[in-house]
């Protein structure tokens, strides 16, 4: 979800701002093309070595887990017991609980990550975080060239049809988002649509400065 809008943030700014340069047509497609090649990679690599950072320091927590586990069995096994105690277990279960989870080493890593530390290994996949935001910032970033890959040749026309088309995948990735996060999915995708219609006024506003600045 936050690739696609970002993607069509990227793209549709472009297209306002080329709009607001007073640029022609295939200009746009050019500006757009690159932008959106460039920034969807800059981001997957981003992703990639943000999520990848994330799965190292899990990897070396769960590390310094199982050096305590081995030299340090008695301190750790104290520390299962005082997770589940505060629990609310007592007595015989309790110590039933902790010789179970003991007497296992992946279970004991587990517990210890999870219920300690509060990581997760699945949580950190580096590659299909980069190319799932990689995908999405393409496909949703492409939406608003696409009037003008098909256009009448009216550049006014066109752009109007790109900002609908914008509009229209802003409200619907800010549904999905709302969704997905539990949340209303009418005021999510408002939201979504009014970040992205800032940016496009920002990104004109910037064009049709420039054009007069340049042009005069």
């Amino acid at each position: 979800m936050l690739g696609g809008v970002d993607g069509v943030v990227t793209t549709f700014a472009v297209v306002a701002g080329s709009a607001g340069g007073k640029l022609v047509a295939s200009t746009v497609i050019i500006l757009g093309i690159a932008n959106l090649v460039a920034d969807g990679f800059s981001m997957a690599v981003s992703n990639y070595l943000g999520t990848r950072a994330r799965q190292q320091e899990v990897e070396q927590q769960r590390e310094d887990e199982d050096w305590q586990i081995k030299h340090f069995p008695e301190g750790e096994r104290k520390e299962i017991r005082e997770i589940f105690a505060k629990k609310g277990f007592e007595g015989d279960t309790l110590d039933e609980i902790v010789d179970v989870i003991t007497s296992d080493r992946e279970v004991w890593l587990d517990t210890m990550m999870a219920e300690e530390l509060h990581l997760s290994e699945t949580s950190a996949r580096p590659m299909r975080a980069a190319l799932v935001t990689f995908i999405a910032f393409s496909i949703c970033g492409l939406l608003p060239l696409l009037p003008f890959f098909f256009g009448t040749g009216d550049f006014d026309q066109t752009f109007c049809a790109s900002t609908v088309l914008s509009a229209a995948t802003f409200f619907a990735l800010g549904i999905g988002k709302g969704r997905v996060l539990g949340k209303s999915p009418l005021i999510s995708g408002l939201q979504t649509l009014g970040i992205g219609g800032a940016a496009a006024i920002l990104a004109y506003a910037a064009g049709y400065l420039l054009h007069v600045v340049f042009a005069a």
